[in-house]
């Protein structure tokens, strides 16, 4: 498996997570319904591809964050 993402790419990935994660869980903003999946699916696809280096989009669009790749 071949990497695409750089080291801030998926640190700001982790970042953005967090702070979905914060408004499903942490505020009423976003207590229940549509918003609150979506923002915990959107977080744990973000996390996912911040752990694994590898976006799918990234590769089907030909784009690299990395420098060595």
């Amino acid at each position: 498996m071949h990497v695409n993402m750089g080291k801030a790419d998926r640190a700001i990935r982790i970042a953005i997570a967090a702070v979905l994660l914060y408004l499903a869980f942490g505020t009423a903003l976003a207590a229940a319904g549509l918003l609150h999946w979506l923002a915990i699916a959107v977080a744990a696809i973000f996390v996912l591809t911040s752990l694994v280096g590898l976006c799918p989009l990234y590769s089907i669009i030909g784009l690299k964050t990395c420098r060595d790749c």
